[in-house]
């Protein structure tokens, strides 16, 4: 288990890998005016594991995955995807990198105006230009059967379910084959049974396709249930990173308080 002091420094190699992580984030800082969203954070995600960052509304989760994909540049501080870092890359080696890096938005952002399966298909079309349409349709149709939305190709986003619309959004974020997942709120406005089915998938995919997955979210039955390491956030920074029974263990007040009313 990693403390606010141990967290404090740059991040270790896992022991024994010999690895370039996935992520690794790096003394990041993120200032918005005066509000101070990060404060020199250390986080490292292997290929393989899933991370998850909790904390309360306000303490920068979005902003850190938003940061990773390059959206919006640090303050100071550097992101490393796969051993390079984000800042020094030209424009189309960033565009290279994000496409192995896989996006679900919080609200899913499926396009209005277009079908579940155009939805699906509009990262084909930008990014794989010269694939033949019946190859781009196979995969949206595999892509589309793995979150068992495979009989609502044709319909909009405003006639399916929030739930349907977290899958789609899913479906999406694979359709360029990432090796990396950011998810943004996974589970947010969904009901519990709704919830527990995005988890399954998402633990089902993982298996299958041994992605690194960075997951923000609120919902600590979720973060126990799809990851294996968990980071909360509080103030800027990291105070904790660790398992679940290791955030348990944990004497501080603030972080025995937020795993009983998380």
């Amino acid at each position: 288990m990693a403390t606010a002091a141990d967290i404090s420094t740059k991040p270790k190699e896992t022991e024994g890998s010999g690895c370039v992580p996935a992520v690794a984030v790096e003394n990041l800082h993120k200032t918005f005016g005066t509000n101070t969203v990060l404060n020199g954070i250390n986080l490292r995600v292997n290929q393989g594991d899933t991370l998850a960052v909790l904390g309360r509304s306000g303490t920068g989760k979005s902003v850190l995955l938003r940061l990773i994909i390059g959206l919006i540049p640090p303050d100071s501080g550097s992101i490393h995807i796969q051993g390079k870092n984000i800042a020094e890359l030209s424009v189309d080696e960033l565009g290279k990198a994000r496409e192995k890096v896989g996006f679900l938005f919080q609200h899913a952002a499926l396009y209005d105006s277009l079908t579940v399966a155009e939805n699906v298909a509009f990262p084909l079309k930008h990014h794989r230009r010269k694939m033949p349409k019946s190859e781009r349709n196979d995969r949206v149709q595999r892509l589309l059967t793995e979150v068992g939305m495979e009989d609502s190709l044709n319909k909009m986003p405003s006639n399916i379910s929030g739930g349907m619309q977290k899958r789609v959004g899913l479906a999406r974020a694979l359709a360029l084959a990432p090796e990396i997942l950011l998810l943004d709120e996974p589970t947010a406005g969904l009901d519990p049974i709704s919830s527990r089915e995005i988890d399954d998938l998402i633990l089902k995919l993982q298996s299958e396709r041994h992605t690194a997955s960075v997951v923000v979210t609120h919902d600590l039955f979720s973060a126990k249930t799809i990851s294996n390491r968990l980071a909360l956030l509080n103030q800027g920074n990291v105070i904790i990173e660790g398992t679940f029974e290791e955030l348990q263990k944990s004497d501080d007040q603030f972080i025995r308080d937020f795993l009983q009313h998380p």
